[in-house]
């Protein structure tokens, strides 16, 4: 996999730890995140839910902030979530930060996006009830198919959002720059949103970009890449580290 250098638009703090996960196969690495993470002021309305959180037969957390501005809020005013509740991630990673605040969590095996998630079993079973209500914890705008198909189940769903993604300022012309500079043959993003922000970015220069191996986190985000121009998409079938490191391996070296 050494011949990869890749481009991790990541949020700054997944960067760092996917930049070491591929350091450690010889996979070269450049971070430009093209995501910030603001923390939205608390309301009445977040107050309001997680005082009556016993309302809901799922809670589904769709990324590691979710997850932990969730826990902050649930912790200020509800330290003790409803016994047997079920909870739902769309990956491992932040499964595992609800898990560890002792929420009984599930999530896909493998494939840590939507569609993996809405074919859980587990959340079949928690939809099994009267009148299923259902939360979705998340940012700004984000995971519509998911609200979209609980509904079509007949669950009535609320969404709780607690963050905002916003693409940093940088220089004109700093992302090709970086490409070059660094001699990058791939992109790697890891939402929908990534993506419009890498589009957003590379402005003019965007033709160029589709030149690139992209990778991408699931079928939908494929759909979008392939809309906008790209010629050489590799779906990951998930966001996470392992996801990547699986993709690398399967797909060709480009050539040097």
């Amino acid at each position: 996999m050494s011949g990869w250098r890749l481009l991790l638009t990541r949020p700054a703090e997944e960067c760092d730890a996917l930049a070491a996960a591929l350091a450690e196969v010889n996979v070269h690495s450049a971070s430009l995140p093209l995501l910030a993470i603001e923390p939205l002021a608390e309301t009445a309305e977040q107050r309001a839910t997680m005082l009556e959180l016993h309302r809901y037969c799922a809670v589904v957390v769709v990324s590691k902030p979710a997850a932990r501005l969730g826990l902050e809020l649930l912790a200020r005013h509800r330290p003790q979530p409803p016994a047997g509740q079920a909870w739902f991630s769309v990956g491992a990673a932040t499964g595992m930060i609800l898990k560890s605040y002792g929420l009984d969590v599930s999530w896909p095996a493998a494939g840590d996006d939507s569609e993996a998630l809405l074919a859980l079993p587990r959340l079949a079973e928690a939809l099994d009830v009267p009148a299923p209500r259902v939360l979705l914890l998340r940012g700004e705008g984000g995971r519509e198919l998911i609200a979209e198909t609980l509904r079509q189940r007949g669950a009535q769903v609320e969404s709780l959002a607690l963050y905002r993604r916003y693409l940093p300022k940088y220089p004109s012309g700093m992302l090709v720059e970086r490409l070059r500079s660094e001699r990058l043959n791939a992109v790697v993003v890891s939402s929908g949103q990534g993506l419009q922000s890498l589009h957003e970015l590379a402005g003019p220069d965007w033709p160029a970009l589709c030149e690139l191996t992209l990778f991408v986190p699931s079928p939908r985000v494929a759909e979008m890449a392939a809309t906008l121009g790209s010629k050489i998409i590799v779906d990951c079938r998930g966001a996470g580290a392992a996801a990547l490191l699986a993709a690398l391996r399967e797909y060709p070296e480009p050539a040097s």
